[in-house]
Protein backbone atom coordinates (compact mmCIF):
# COMPACT_ATOMS: atom_id res chain seq x y z
CA UNK A 1 0.00 0.00 0.00
CA UNK A 2 3.17 1.99 0.76
CA UNK A 3 3.88 1.96 -3.21
CA UNK A 4 0.12 3.54 -4.33
CA UNK A 5 0.83 5.84 -1.47
CA UNK A 6 3.93 7.35 -2.65
CA UNK A 7 3.13 7.36 -6.23
CA UNK A 8 -0.21 9.30 -5.16
CA UNK A 9 2.13 12.04 -3.69
CA UNK A 10 4.15 12.36 -6.25
CA UNK A 11 1.11 12.65 -9.05
CA UNK A 12 -0.26 15.56 -6.81
CA UNK A 13 3.34 17.31 -6.29
CA UNK A 14 3.43 17.43 -9.82
CA UNK A 15 0.22 18.96 -10.44
CA UNK A 16 0.75 21.30 -8.19
CA UNK A 17 4.01 22.11 -9.64
CA UNK A 18 2.36 22.37 -13.21
CA UNK A 19 -0.47 24.58 -11.73
CA UNK A 20 2.41 26.71 -9.80
CA UNK A 21 4.62 26.75 -13.49
CA UNK A 22 1.21 28.10 -14.89
CA UNK A 23 0.48 30.25 -12.72
CA UNK A 24 3.69 32.03 -13.30
CA UNK A 25 3.44 32.54 -16.84
CA UNK A 26 0.51 33.81 -16.73
CA UNK A 27 1.45 36.25 -13.94
CA UNK A 28 5.22 37.00 -16.05
CA UNK A 29 2.86 38.01 -19.44
CA UNK A 30 0.74 39.81 -17.60
CA UNK A 31 3.60 42.07 -16.28
CA UNK A 32 4.61 42.13 -20.03
CA UNK A 33 1.59 43.17 -21.08
CA UNK A 34 1.31 46.26 -18.23
CA UNK A 35 4.54 46.99 -18.98
CA UNK A 36 4.97 47.52 -22.10
CA UNK A 37 2.56 49.17 -22.72
CA UNK A 38 4.07 52.97 -24.11
CA UNK A 39 3.44 55.67 -21.48
CA UNK A 40 2.98 59.24 -22.90
CA UNK A 41 4.93 61.62 -22.08
CA UNK A 42 3.98 65.90 -22.04
CA UNK A 43 6.85 66.04 -24.49
CA UNK A 44 6.27 64.17 -26.92
CA UNK A 45 2.69 65.37 -27.72
CA UNK A 46 4.07 67.88 -30.01
CA UNK A 47 4.06 64.22 -32.44
CA UNK A 48 0.60 64.49 -33.28
CA UNK A 49 1.17 67.58 -34.83
CA UNK A 50 0.40 66.82 -38.60
CA UNK A 51 -1.03 64.73 -41.40
CA UNK A 52 -1.91 61.19 -40.14
CA UNK A 53 -3.74 58.66 -42.01
CA UNK A 54 -5.69 55.45 -40.71
CA UNK A 55 -4.09 52.12 -41.70
CA UNK A 56 -6.38 49.90 -39.79
CA UNK A 57 -8.58 49.41 -37.27
CA UNK A 58 -8.69 46.66 -34.54
CA UNK A 59 -11.80 45.73 -33.07
CA UNK A 60 -12.77 44.59 -29.63
CA UNK A 61 -13.07 41.15 -30.44
CA UNK A 62 -9.70 41.13 -32.16
CA UNK A 63 -10.74 41.46 -35.34
CA UNK A 64 -8.84 43.98 -37.81
CA UNK A 65 -10.22 45.89 -40.64
CA UNK A 66 -7.78 47.41 -43.18
CA UNK A 67 -7.58 50.38 -44.88
CA UNK A 68 -6.28 51.07 -48.43
CA UNK A 69 -5.60 54.37 -49.79
CA UNK A 70 -7.58 56.74 -48.05
CA UNK A 71 -9.78 59.87 -49.12
CA UNK A 72 -8.99 61.81 -45.98
CA UNK A 73 -6.73 62.49 -43.18
CA UNK A 74 -6.81 63.60 -40.47
CA UNK A 75 -4.68 66.92 -39.25
CA UNK A 76 -3.99 67.78 -35.79
CA UNK A 77 -2.73 71.35 -34.60
CA UNK A 78 -1.59 70.91 -31.08
CA UNK A 79 0.10 74.03 -29.24
CA UNK A 80 2.14 73.37 -26.02
CA UNK A 81 -0.88 74.39 -23.87
CA UNK A 82 -2.25 70.93 -25.29
CA UNK A 83 -4.95 72.46 -26.91
CA UNK A 84 -5.77 72.64 -30.44
CA UNK A 85 -8.03 71.01 -33.20
CA UNK A 86 -8.50 68.15 -35.48
CA UNK A 87 -9.73 68.14 -39.03
CA UNK A 88 -10.67 66.05 -41.80
CA UNK A 89 -8.97 67.02 -44.68
CA UNK A 90 -8.66 65.72 -48.41
CA UNK A 91 -5.39 65.49 -50.18
CA UNK A 92 -5.67 66.57 -53.71
CA UNK A 93 -2.88 65.35 -56.57
CA UNK A 94 -0.64 68.66 -56.57
CA UNK A 95 -0.06 68.29 -52.99
CA UNK A 96 -2.44 70.65 -51.62
CA UNK A 97 -5.54 70.16 -49.33
CA UNK A 98 -9.45 70.66 -49.80
CA UNK A 99 -10.50 72.13 -46.12
CA UNK A 100 -13.77 73.19 -44.91
CA UNK A 101 -14.23 75.53 -41.69
CA UNK A 102 -15.64 71.93 -39.65
CA UNK A 103 -13.33 71.06 -37.09
CA UNK A 104 -12.75 69.58 -33.12
CA UNK A 105 -11.62 71.22 -30.16
CA UNK A 106 -9.16 68.85 -28.56
CA UNK A 107 -7.47 68.93 -25.26
CA UNK A 108 -4.84 66.71 -23.79
CA UNK A 109 -5.22 65.67 -20.30
CA UNK A 110 -2.75 63.47 -18.83
CA UNK A 111 -4.58 61.32 -15.82
CA UNK A 112 -3.28 58.05 -13.80
CA UNK A 113 -0.06 57.52 -16.14
CA UNK A 114 -2.34 57.61 -19.27
CA UNK A 115 -2.70 60.47 -21.85
CA UNK A 116 -6.05 61.33 -23.51
CA UNK A 117 -7.53 63.59 -26.01
CA UNK A 118 -10.68 65.45 -25.11
CA UNK A 119 -12.77 66.48 -28.31
CA UNK A 120 -15.85 68.64 -28.31
CA UNK A 121 -17.79 70.19 -30.96
CA UNK A 122 -20.83 72.16 -30.55
CA UNK A 123 -22.70 68.58 -30.65
CA UNK A 124 -20.85 66.25 -28.79
CA UNK A 125 -18.27 65.69 -26.55
CA UNK A 126 -16.06 62.51 -26.43
CA UNK A 127 -12.96 60.97 -25.07
CA UNK A 128 -9.42 59.02 -27.33
CA UNK A 129 -7.00 57.70 -25.25
CA UNK A 130 -3.66 57.58 -26.76
CA UNK A 131 -2.18 53.99 -26.60
CA UNK A 132 1.08 54.32 -28.23
CA UNK A 133 2.53 57.54 -30.27
CA UNK A 134 5.78 58.48 -31.82
CA UNK A 135 6.67 60.32 -35.01
CA UNK A 136 5.33 58.00 -37.36
CA UNK A 137 2.63 55.82 -35.56
CA UNK A 138 -0.48 56.57 -33.26
CA UNK A 139 -2.69 54.28 -31.95
CA UNK A 140 -5.66 55.64 -30.15
CA UNK A 141 -8.88 53.69 -28.37
CA UNK A 142 -12.15 54.97 -28.05
CA UNK A 143 -15.15 54.25 -25.81
CA UNK A 144 -15.74 50.89 -27.87
CA UNK A 145 -12.75 49.62 -27.54
CA UNK A 146 -11.99 50.33 -31.06
CA UNK A 147 -7.86 50.63 -31.53
CA UNK A 148 -7.32 53.43 -34.69
CA UNK A 149 -3.90 52.68 -35.77
CA UNK A 150 -2.52 55.88 -37.78
CA UNK A 151 0.79 56.16 -39.88
CA UNK A 152 2.01 60.25 -40.37
CA UNK A 153 1.77 60.87 -43.82
CA UNK A 154 2.87 63.36 -46.06
CA UNK A 155 1.02 65.66 -49.04
CA UNK A 156 0.83 63.83 -52.02
CA UNK A 157 2.39 65.59 -55.50
CA UNK A 158 2.07 63.34 -58.12
CA UNK A 159 2.12 66.13 -60.87
CA UNK A 160 5.77 66.60 -59.72
CA UNK A 161 5.46 70.35 -60.50
CA UNK A 162 8.09 71.69 -58.44
CA UNK A 163 5.88 73.96 -56.22
CA UNK A 164 6.12 73.13 -52.72
CA UNK A 165 3.16 72.09 -50.77
CA UNK A 166 1.47 74.51 -48.16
Amino acid sequence: MQKKDTAYSRIQLLKKYINMKNTFRILVLSLLFVGCQQKIKPTEIAKLNGYWEIEKVVLEDGDDKEYGMNENFDYFEIDKNNKGIRKKVKPQLDGTFLVNDTYENVSVRFADDKAYLDYSTPYMKWTEEIIALSADELVLLNAEKKEYHYKKTQPINLLEDGKKTK
